[in-house]
């Protein structure tokens, strides 16, 4: 039973599922419902696929993460930047309105899950640490900038082509002659009215004297009175006939059973933008989830919420879907309208059945203006250029990912900015632990504690050298302490003594190995002894299988201080040196 929780965690959370719980899961699955619906349609516009496919790959990975996923609170579905990434994958391989687009879609919402579901099984979600988090945002602002300028041709009414800024703003201003102003005053006056409902609606339902939660609801309902009422004004004024664009006729009833397709050819092209579409998706989820479960002092297992989200995924391709993670706005929600258990999740998508079933019709004439609007309003929100500063100010490595990450998203592309992104955030932590911190300490007077001798006034010992390594060894950056040794020892003095402090090193591989025993023949041959201290347990254990430690021509230090007194001169012979 134990295992069985660990892979279906709603045999854990449902066995204390009781009446409160319900009732709170249903109120916010209400919420989110109403929130969901024009979203869904609007992102499955943005992924160049049909409006209903936003619903479908609402439905069936929603429930599927409700049984396997582990987060109380995140609400899982089509999103603005996973929508931008299935559109740039899939119309390199099909074009859109064709019956190979949806097909490839769903393969890619395949690849995307199964990718997914084998790391969690392997264990392998500490994986997506390397994406580091100022790459995550700067990739996420171009990415809102990029999905923002994307739907301009359907706020104008024109159309435009294009998958980098460039050619998206080229695009435009070469068709602005054909702009339909019926769909600019549309999508105008639905853009106007979402941001108010974004900022002000909240604030003027209080001051008119509602109660607060229903001021939250009638705000979180903004999106869909916009879109009832444009779809009422093209209906009622025939504007379709003048050029508005509209949804058109979305099939009702279920989601349809699907099969993606195992074409080598189109699985290869797939394979990368999936694995991007994975990690992308699955950081972006696991900070919500981890971020909202510190809240309630809950839990979230990253490795488990990895075969949550792959199920979830496996579950849009075989219903009519597309790729699917989860989502911020719709998470917080789900969060703030008093969601106990995934079990919201699954009455919401309960709510988005019944809408494929009954409501679909409704949406006939509704103004794809309208979807645009929606979605420039909830991308525009991700737009975060604050980022650019606080790397400026705190890490210029990190800032420099940060812009290059931006540039190339919006010059070359979301994949580009993506492979990028995750490139420059490898490249970033190979620098970083290529050239750790090695400090020659001191003894701090009158205490057991070192310290490093530039910074704090210490007492040192002309025979003595010692450095704490702060960082674990590998091959990487064993070379660089071999040559640190090598040049402090030579650069003259009485040095008679090495003391490597190991305190902060958690690891030594064998190139790290082969390094420590260079030095050690190295110090030997030159009369000088190599000697190490507070050596973690795992540390040691690991250097007692090699023979390194039987040639060491030193000793093993239980603390730096017990060698101080044991290989330092008396008090008379050490010197004081001055903090700097």
């Amino acid at each position: 039973m134990k295992a069985l929780r660990r892979y279906l965690p709603i045999l854990d959370w449902g066995r204390s599922y009781d009446r409160g719980a319900l009732a709170n899961d249903m109120i916010a699955a209400v919420i989110v419902t109403i929130m969901l619906i024009p979203q869904s349609l609007a992102y499955a516009l943005l992924a160049g696929l049909p409006a209903e496919a936003g619903i479908y790959a609402s439905i069936a990975p929603i429930l599927l993460y409700a049984v396997f996923g582990t987060s109380r609170a995140l609400a899982v579905g089509p999103v603005a930047v996973v929508s931008l990434l299935t559109a740039s994958a899939v119309g390199q391989v099909a074009e859109q309105g064709t019956a190979g687009y949806a097909i490839a879609a769903l393969t890619l919402a395949a690849l995307s899950g199964g990718f997914l579901v084998l790391l969690g099984v392997l264990r392998l979600g500490f994986l997506a640490n390397f994406l580091s988090h100022p790459v995550i945002a700067g990739f996420i602002t171009a990415s809102g900038i990029l999905i923002a300028t994307s739907q301009l041709k359907h706020i104008l009414g024109i159309s435009a082509q294009g998958h980098t800024l460039p050619e998206m703003l080229g695009s435009v201003l070469a068709h602005l002659g054909e702009v339909n102003w019926a769909t600019v005053a549309i999508g105008a006056s639905a853009t106007a009215f979402l941001f108010w409902v974004r900022r002000g609606l909240k604030h003027f339902l209080r001051h008119l004297g509602l109660s607060p939660f229903l001021a939250d609801l009638l705000t979180k309902a903004g999106p869909v009175a916009a879109v009832v009422a444009t779809t009422l004004a093209v209906w009622g004024f025939g504007l379709a006939g003048h050029g508005v664009a509209i949804v058109g006729e979305i099939p009702q009833g279920l989601p349809p059973l699907t099969m993606p397709s195992f074409e080598p050819d189109l699985l290869g092209a797939l394979f990368m933008p999936a694995i991007l579409i994975s990690v992308i998706g699955f950081v972006e989820s696991i900070s919500i989830a981890q971020t909202l479960a510190a809240r309630k002092r809950q839990r979230v297992d990253p490795d488990q919420e990895l075969i949550g989200l792959g199920v979830a995924n496996l579950g849009a391709a075989f219903t009519g879907g597309y790729p699917v993670t989860g989502g911020f706005a719709r998470s917080v929600v789900n969060f703030d309208a008093g969601a106990e258990t995934p079990a919201a999740g699954a009455f919401t998508a309960l709510g988005l059945l019944m809408a494929s079933l009954f409501l679909t019709p409704l949406v006939y004439y509704l103004p794809k203006a309208t979807l645009a609007a929606t979605i420039i309003v909830a991308v525009l929100s991700l737009v975060d250029f604050s980022i650019l500063k606080k790397t400026w100010t705190y890490s210029r490595a990190d800032f420099t990912a940060v812009a290059a990450t931006i540039l190339l998203t919006l010059l070359a592309g979301v994949e580009m900015g993506v492979a990028s992104g995750v490139a420059i955030s490898v490249l970033l932590h190979l620098y970083k632990t290529s050239r750790p911190h090695v400090a020659e300490v001191g003894l701090v007077p009158g205490t057991q504690h070192f310290r490093n001798i530039n910074r704090h006034e210490v007492e040192t010992d002309p025979t003595l050298l010692t450095l704490r390594v702060d960082e674990s060894l590998y091959f990487v950056n064993a070379r660089f302490l071999e040559d640190l040794v090598q040049e402090r020892v030579t650069e003259g003095g009485a040095i008679e003594h090495v003391v490597l402090m190991f305190s902060a090193v958690n690891e030594v591989d064998f190139s790290a190995l082969e390094s420590l025993e260079a030095i050690n023949r190295r110090l030997k041959d030159m009369g000088v002894g190599l000697h190490m201290s507070e050596v973690k347990g795992p540390v040691m254990d690991r250097l007692k299988t090699s023979r390194f430690l039987d040639e060491l021509n030193g000793e093993v230090f239980l603390s730096q201080y017990d060698a101080w007194r044991k290989l330092g001169l008396p008090a008379a012979g050490r010197s004081h040196r001055p903090s700097t």
